[in-house]
C-alpha cells in the first residue's frame, strides 16, 4: 500500500480530530458551532483473487450569522495482487458570505491528485454568487456561479495547462426521515481546454446517535483527456460514517 495514502489519509484525520476537539489543556472547545464526519470503506478479498480497496473521507463544517465555512479531505486506494489499480487525493475547501438571507458569496478552492487521469495534479479555484432557493425543514438546495482558474501538470511530460473557468455548482439535501438523509452535489468546470463534470450521490442511515452507514455513488466526466485515458470515472462506495 502507497505510503503517501496513509500520510494524506493521517493528516486529514487528524485535522479534522483538532477541529471538533480542544487544545491540550484547555478546557473548552475550539469552537462548539464546528461540525464533522469521519468516513472510512474497506474491501478485501482473498483466495483466488487478492484484493484491498480502501475509501477514506472526513469534513468538518461551521456556521456562523455571516459565514459559513467548509472543508474535506478524500482519500481512495485500490490493489490487486501485484499493482495499484487506483489511487486519487482530494483536498476541498470553500468559504461563504451570507450577506442576505438566501443569498452569499463564496470563494472555493480545489486539490486533486489522481495518479490514473493523466495529470500528476490539478488545482482549480473558483469565486461567484450563491442562493438558497429552496429552504425548508427537510430539503435546500442552493445554486452557485462563478468564475475561475484550473492549473493542471500533465504525467510524463510536466507540460503545465492554466485556464480560465466557468465553475457552476447544485447542492441538494433531502432529510427524508429521522435516520435517512439523501444528498446531491454537481458541480461543472467549463474551461478552455477541458470541461469537467462531477456527480456526487449519497444516502445515509442513522445506526445510532453518531454512527451511520453511507452510500456514495459518484461520476466524473472530463471532455478532453490525454491519450489512452478514460473520460468517465464512477465510484460506488459503502462507508462507516462517524460525525461529532
Amino acid at each position: 500500500m502507497n505510503k503517501t495514502f496513509f500520510i494524506f489519509s493521517g493528516t486529514g484525520l487528524a485535522l479534522l480530530g483538532i477541529l471538533g476537539t480542544a487544545h491540550a489543556g484547555d478546557t473548552k472547545p475550539i469552537d462548539p458551532s464546528w461540525k464533522g464526519s469521519v468516513e472510512l470503506g474497506i474491501v478485501t478479498t482473498t483466495g483466488n483473487t487478492d484484493t484491498q480497496t480502501i475509501n477514506v473521507k472526513a469534513k468538518a463544517m461551521t456556521e456562523r450569522e455571516n459565514w459559513r465555512h467548509a472543508m474535506s479531505v478524500e482519500a481512495l486506494n485500490a490493489s490487486d495482487q501485484s499493482n495499484t489499480t487506483a489511487e486519487r487525493y482530494v483536498l476541498n475547501g470553500q468559504s461563504d458570505y451570507k450577506f442576505r438571507e438566501f443569498n452569499y458569496f463564496f470563494a472555493m478552492v480545489n486539490y486533486e491528485d489522481d495518479r490514473f487521469s493523466g495529470y500528476d495534479y490539478r488545482v482549480s479555484e473558483a469565486l461567484g454568487y450563491g442562493r438558497r432557493v429552496i429552504h425548508k425543514e427537510a430539503l435546500t438546495l442552493d445554486l452557485e456561479i462563478g468564475p475561475g482558474g484550473r492549473q493542471s501538470k500533465l504525467s510524463g511530460t510536466g507540460q503545465n495547462q492554466d485556464e480560465v473557468t466557468l465553475r457552476g455548482a447544485a447542492k441538494l439535501a433531502w432529510k427524508i426521515s429521522d435516520t435517512s438523509s439523501f444528498t446531491e452535489d454537481l458541480t461543472s468546470e467549463v474551461g478552455e481546454d477541458a470541461t469537467i463534470t462531477k456527480s456526487v450521490s449519497a444516502l445515509t442511515a442513522q445506526i445510532n446517535g453518531s454512527l451511520a452507514t453511507k452510500i456514495t455513488y459518484t461520476v466524473k466526466n472530463t471532455s478532453d483527456v490525454p491519450v489512452g485515458v478514460e473520460k468517465t470515472d464512477t465510484i460506488t462506495a459503502v462507508t462507516l460514517v462517524y460525525s461529532f
